[in-house]
């Protein structure tokens, strides 16, 4: 299991292209803004509950879903967990630093931790990179943990105990799948042509029988 958590962890450090390209740092410290059909609000628990078409928005990140909870603690950090309706998935998307890339995901439930600057996505999970308008890199699981601040990403087979059943992601239980698109520049030169070596002309000799 260590060296399976290992080499996801590297193909996914790989996939993003490494440590010099970060999501909006600004996106953390930016306000929350929600649109929906319905809100039922606890002030004693600091909790809101939003139903129906919900959309939220914080700088770049934009999340959709049937019913997302919104929690903020005594620090002032934000908590959403994005549930999707029956049959569909609940989406994410942010933009990454400096870069004409954003990063996606779907689940059939989404939690944001404004506090560790993490996305999880659980149950039909999938995460891509998405470059000017084409998919590059598509990853899928039970469960990925995305951390916006190193955004580097882990991914695990294996069913999310409380999570919500899949239902379409098509993986076998307990197994991940990635898609990776070689980057520009990494094509492999093509070998040099070698022409056959000129062979030494010999005497001819007069076939048998023939006249000289």
């Amino acid at each position: 299991m260590k060296r399976r958590c290992c080499f996801w962890w590297m193909v996914a450090l790989v996939a993003l292209g490494g440590p010099s390209a970060r999501a909006e740092r600004a996106d953390r410290d930016q306000p929350m803004h929600i649109e929906a059909d319905a809100l039922r609000y606890d002030d004693a628990r600091q909790v809101s509950v939003f139903t129906g078409r919900v959309v939220l928005t914080k700088g770049t990140i934009l999340l959709r879903g049937a019913k997302v909870e919104v929690r903020q603690d005594p620090d002032g950090s934000q908590f959403g967990r994005v549930s999707a309706e029956p049959g569909t998935l609940a989406f994410f998307r942010q933009k990454r630093e400096g870069l004409d890339e954003f990063i996606e995901g779907e689940g059939l439930s989404i939690e944001y931790d404004g506090r560790a600057d993490t996305v999880k996505f659980m149950g039909d999970a999938q995460l891509r990179r998405i470059v000017g308008t084409k998919n590059n890199d598509e990853f899928k699981a039970a469960l990925i943990v995305y951390n916006n601040t190193t955004e580097v990403f882990t991914l695990d087979g294996r069913p999310v105990p409380g999570s919500p059943t899949p239902t379409s992601s098509g993986l076998a239980a307990g197994r991940v799948r990635a898609t990776l698109t070689p980057k520009p520049g990494f094509a492999v030169a093509p070998a040099p042509s070698v022409s056959a070596p000129e062979l030494p002309l010999r005497e001819s000799f007069p076939l048998r029988g023939s006249r000289p």
